[in-house]
């Protein structure tokens, strides 16, 4: 247990699983630092190498409370508030960083689908794990398999429109398994042409321009004349109720279609050149038999 200097400390060293704050809690913390003081140290671990301004710690838990401190200290320029108590960890390997950071907002406060598949997919993109399949997985170990799952469909939503959702806080887990499953069905294109024609102005208004692309996919899928929806199965290839072929590699093959075709996405760490190479040879031998 130390006393370190708050400017020493990078709280943006890992990305943060929480979107948003709550000023009224944030408020309220403040509130109580100022009373009685930080009753529980934040956790820091050692950076490699100084981070931006010289920081030589990264936050690994304690965030608002880091926050809320550094608040004090502008609003009331009192040297207390100059340093802050903390424990240093040894340095982790960044999987078992994320995990730690997880498991205290979960049992806080539980974190959103959204931010449950956002995170799993930025540590997976960090390279805290092979894949977003490998993150969901070990991140949200204790939860049931339903629970992955769902968190996979929001994961998901995260890579395909993460960019244009102005408000994906407001997407209920019912809404947000609805869209999934229209990504899944390659409705990524005429989801972004919509939303980015959408000037939204809070969550519900996002979701009457994300429904009538659902309901024109529905009506498609059914047509008489396309033969039902498309099979999620094909011959000697077995297919996950998400879409997908995990290999014992670690790799992870996704299907999809979009206005131009049929789309094939490979994820993992063992998706090197030559394998890429390899697999366009093959696909190229079997195309040139039909």
């Amino acid at each position: 247990m130390v006393e370190l200097p708050i400017d020493q400390i990078d709280e943006g060293a890992m990305i943060r699983d929480r979107m948003t704050l709550n000023e009224e809690d944030m408020h309220e913390l403040r509130q109580s630092i100022a009373a009685h003081g930080l009753r529980l140290p934040i956790e820091v671990f050692e950076l490699e190498k100084p981070g931006k301004a010289g920081r030589v710690y990264g936050l690994l838990s304690g965030y608002r409370r880091l926050l809320a401190t550094r608040a004090l200290q502008e609003m009331t320029d009192a040297d207390k508030y100059r340093v802050i108590r903390a424990v240093i960890r040894p340095r982790e390997d960044s999987g078992g960083a994320f995990v730690s950071m997880i498991e205290e907002n979960e049992v806080r406060e539980e974190l959103s689908q959204f931010e449950r598949g956002r995170i799993a997919v930025i540590a997976a993109d960090q390279g805290a794990f092979a894949n977003t399949e490998e993150a969901v997985a070990k991140l949200f170990a204790t939860g049931s398999k339903a629970k992955r799952s769902k968190i996979r469909s929001f994961a998901l939503i995260f890579e395909e429109l993460g960019d244009m959702l102005r408000f994906p806080e407001g997407l209920t887990e019912r809404r947000g398994l609805q869209l999934a499953s229209a990504l899944r069905r390659g409705a990524e294109n005429q989801l972004r042409n919509a939303l980015s024609q959408a000037g939204s102005a809070d969550a519900e208004e996002e979701w009457a321009v994300i429904e009538p692309v659902l309901r024109r996919l529905d009506s498609d899928d059914h047509e008489p004349t396309r033969g039902g929806r498309p099979k999620t199965r094909t011959a000697g290839v077995i297919w996950d109720d998400s879409g997908a072929v995990r290999v014992s590699s670690g790799i992870t093959m996704r299907r999809g279609v979009d206005s131009r075709g049929q789309l094939l996405r490979f994820e993992g760490a063992g998706v090197t050149d030559e394998v890429i190479n390899a697999l366009m040879a093959k696909i190229q031998a079997a195309l040139e038999e039909q």
